[in-house]
């Protein structure tokens, strides 16, 4: 088996859920998050593109029914030891199968969870499982209850995040020499990118944010590349990526003389994000986080140019998004912990100038001030 943890990791994580699913009074999960499968068991796939769930029971036993071609990526990189294939088909209904299964479990009128906000259960299988379990048992939705688990790294994780942010720095190391006037955004991505596979890391969750000129002022990656002018903005957000663990950084640079405008913007930036170092701590919310970032950018008179979020945890994340669920927002009452790995990211986008300004970067953490795990600072980046 190809195995990211040790066998006792995969165990301990197995004893915390069953010790929560006794918590919440559940018989049993149905898992169609892909990040939660491989969290649990190591299962490493993109099929949750199609209809697929791990049954996990409160005894720990799980079983996970999917198509033929995963079987064998299955057996290959998880520690699942019963496997279940629902058959291609016309008109298939694999709830039917899921069903039936949950049936052969001794699962019939049991209180089960179920992982509804994930990018595998699109609202068809939603429908179908719905349709198939409704007077099966009580259906709970349970969408964050492994989320939360996998809030806190543990020490094998946190060296896959530290690796994770190395690889983002030899991306910005790449990717630097090549950003100046007449640079080709094209050959600044691929050299992004190959600095994080070079140095034996994975694809991102999701794709590279590249935009200049009036495509700085995005905030996410679309189609068509261009050249930079004498005087252009670049706006970048990426991540270092092992073994699915993101550690993700975002800055704008400033090619030729920088305005007026984008050194006030920058300002607001650094304030903001040292101001959050300051509360990135054991003791407060991620909606504290938020408040200070929401009252320095509105003192500063940048209300209408911010953005309703600032940063979010990072983890074991699976295509399209490598953001976690829990996002600095306004009165997010999740608590900061030690041994978090969370993204930081000032996002200015003045329109009415087109004028863009960001700032980012992944901290671990701590009993105390938080780790930037990057070896960049936060200095204003000009070329």
């Amino acid at each position: 088996m190809a195995l990211q943890f040790a066998a006792e990791e995969y165990a301990a994580r197995l004893a915390r859920l069953t010790a929560r699913m006794q918590e919440e009074k559940l018989d049993a999960l149905l898992l169609f998050a892909q990040e939660s499968m491989y969290w649990l068991t190591g299962y490493d796939t993109f099929g949750y593109c199609f209809f697929q769930s791990l049954v996990v029971k409160r005894d720990g036993s799980m079983v996970l029914l999917t198509r033929s071609a995963d079987l064998r990526q299955a057996r290959h990189t998880s520690n699942i030891e019963r496997i279940e294939i629902w058959v291609d088909r016309v008109n298939a209904d694999p709830a039917v199968d899921l069903k039936n299964l949950l049936n052969e479990l001794d699962l019939l009128g049991c209180r089960i969870g179920v992982e509804y906000d994930t990018h595998g259960m699109t609202g068809r299988t939603a429908r179908l499982v719905d349709h198939q379990l409704a007077n099966f048992g009580e259906l709970i939705d349970a969408s964050l209850l492994v989320s939360r688990l996998r809030l806190i790294k543990g020490p094998a994780e946190i060296a896959h995040v530290e690796k994770a942010a190395g690889l983002a720095d030899d991306a910005l190391e790449a990717a630097l020499p090549l950003i100046r006037p007449g640079g080709s955004e094209a050959a600044i991505l691929a050299a992004m990118q190959g600095a994080v596979f070079a140095g034996g890391g994975d694809y991102p969750a999701n794709e590279f944010i590249i935009g200049s000129g009036a495509d700085a002022l995005l905030c996410r990656y679309k189609s068509g590349r261009r050249t930079l002018d004498a005087n252009d903005q670049l706006t970048l957000e990426w991540a270092g990526v092992s073994a699915h663990y993101h550690a993700a950084m975002m800055r704008t640079v400033v090619i030729g003389e920088p305005t007026n405008r984008h050194r006030e913007l920058y300002s607001a930036c650094r304030e903001t994000i040292q101001a959050i170092e300051m509360v990135l701590r054991p003791g407060n919310t991620f909606g504290t986080v938020f408040d200070v970032h929401a009252r320095i950018m509105d003192e500063r008179g940048l209300a209408r140019h911010r953005l309703n979020a600032c940063g979010y945890s990072l983890g074991a994340r699976f295509s399209p998004s490598w953001m976690e669920h829990q996002m600095f927002h306004v009165g997010n009452p999740q608590e900061i912990e030690p041994d978090m790995s969370l993204f930081v990211h000032m996002i200015i986008m003045d329109s009415d100038s087109g004028t863009a300004m960001t700032l980012g970067q992944t901290y671990l953490t701590t009993p105390d001030k938080p780790r930037a795990l990057s070896r960049y600072g936060l200095d204003f980046i000009s070329a």
